[in-house]
């Protein structure tokens, strides 16, 4: 019976020492491939961004002067083009600025001008959680971010997340150095 326990509490340790590796090995490699991203975004951005602004004129250049609209998200997209991945990558890219959490991909400076454009967009086309997005934006249109960090993880969910889940809310001087930084 001794041998049989020796061996059980050997192969139980084994057993986590293999779940763990396999856990931070797999973690560093998902720290790895975005850090890779992040370096290849920080490269090739001028890049992007001279072709987003040929891509702008070109759509300006192909659309009736009534649909041409610069969103203040700096992309020509009307609020009817607007779709659930949209309101999902500004409302959570916007958080980002608010929220505690060990991983960010994406920054949007909050501002009124944003979150009244998204507000207005919700009245002119449909979309499957437009109450979700409303009820965050008109919280945020008052200033009111006390529960921005569950704003955050409810998109966070509906975008299928894993990894970024924001644990707490930034301070006000938290909050300033992140701004700083992500511009």
């Amino acid at each position: 019976m001794r041998k049989f326990m020796w061996t059980l509490a050997i192969v139980t340790v084994l057993a986590l020492a293999g779940a763990a590796w396999y856990i931070v090995s797999d973690l560093l490699a998902v720290a790895e491939s975005a850090n890779e991203e992040l370096k290849t975004d920080a490269v090739a951005q001028p890049a992007q961004e001279e072709l987003e602004s040929e891509n702008t004129i070109e759509a300006k250049e192909e659309l009736p002067e009534e649909e041409v609209y610069e969103n203040p998200f700096g992309e020509s997209k009307a609020h009817r083009h607007l779709r659930d991945d949209d309101y999902q990558n500004y409302i959570h890219q916007m958080a980002h600025q608010k929220v505690i959490a060990d991983v960010k991909w994406g920054f949007i400076e909050i501002t009124g001008e944003r979150i009244d454009w998204l507000l207005k967009g919700l009245q002119e086309t449909e979309l499957e959680h437009e109450d979700v997005y409303r009820d965050i934006l008109e919280r945020w249109a008052t200033d009111n971010f006390g529960q921005v960090d569950q704003d955050h993880n409810t998109i966070w969910r509906l975008q299928g997340g894993t990894i970024g889940e924001a644990t707490g809310i930034l301070s006000p001087e938290e909050e300033e150095a992140y701004i700083k930084s992500a511009r």
